[in-house]
């Protein structure tokens, strides 16, 4: 695709996610329940920095994480007078190396590592324009490698389009807190995550739809607790994010 079809694609991004008022406040309002000034987060799929934005302005201390080459020039552009805030061009996964990132141009949220997700999403009507035009290799790092380098977050945000499960793969030891984002169509993933958590330590969990940035559930839930909950209507309508935080 040409230069000017990648154009269009950040440009599109960019209004999605910062140009819609009080989204940044909504946001803000959730992740305090997370994290607040001094904390150290990290923002892994980063795309335009709405996430990292958020943190930011919460006072943390957010290292960020994108791998497209175009959108890393962004963020560098984005938050140059933010001490708090450190980008890295890499993605994230089960090991630190090179990898092949499928990118789509036109729709750069779906850009993504996990290929057998990619593909079945093919079948899937909600991604019924997208298309993945090209790969790249990139550069891929761990969470423990980021952990040993910067030290224990408070909170992460996993944001990678399929390869959520590969990220925690590379993660040894619990975390206070952190999300991960959910399709109605692809459960099998979540459970994968919620599987590996539960293995890491005493995890419960929350939700949120869409764009809401509000937690679904009054109460904090179990993983069997979740899985019945997202297979229900209202959590089946849209995507959103998972939420998990030590018990």
């Amino acid at each position: 695709m040409s230069q000017a079809g990648r154009a269009i694609g950040l440009i599109r991004s960019l209004a999605m996610y910062h140009a819609v008022p009080l989204r940044q406040r909504r946001l803000r309002r959730l992740y305090a329940n997370f994290a607040g000034p001094g904390d150290l987060t990290f923002d892994l799929g980063a795309h335009v920095g709405n996430r990292t934005r958020a943190l930011a302005a919460l006072g943390c201390r957010v290292v960020a994480l994108e791998p497209q080459p175009d959108f890393a020039r962004l963020l560098r552009a984005l938050f140059a007078r933010r001490t708090n805030v450190e980008i890295i061009e890499a993605a994230v996964g089960e090991r630190a190396g090179r990898a092949s990132l499928s990118v789509s141009d036109r729709s750069p949220t779906m850009t993504t590592l996990a290929p057998e997700w990619r593909d079945e999403r093919a079948r899937d009507p909600a991604f019924a324009g997208v298309r993945w035009n090209r790969g790249i290799e990139v550069d891929t790092t761990t969470l423990d490698t980021l952990i040993a380098r910067f030290g224990i977050p408070a909170f992460i945000k996993i944001d990678v389009e399929g390869a959520e499960p590969q990220v925690l793969a590379g993660l040894s030891q619990p975390v206070r807190a952190l999300s991960f984002e959910y399709l109605p169509h692809a459960l099998n993933y979540t459970q994968a995550c919620v599987a590996r958590l539960k293995a890491l330590g005493p995890y419960c969990f929350n939700w949120s739809s869409g764009e809401s940035y509000e937690l679904a559930a009054e109460q904090w839930v179990t993983g069997d607790e979740l899985a019945k909950a997202l297979k229900t209507a209202p959590a089946q309508r849209r995507s959103g994010d998972i939420y998990a935080r030590l018990r």
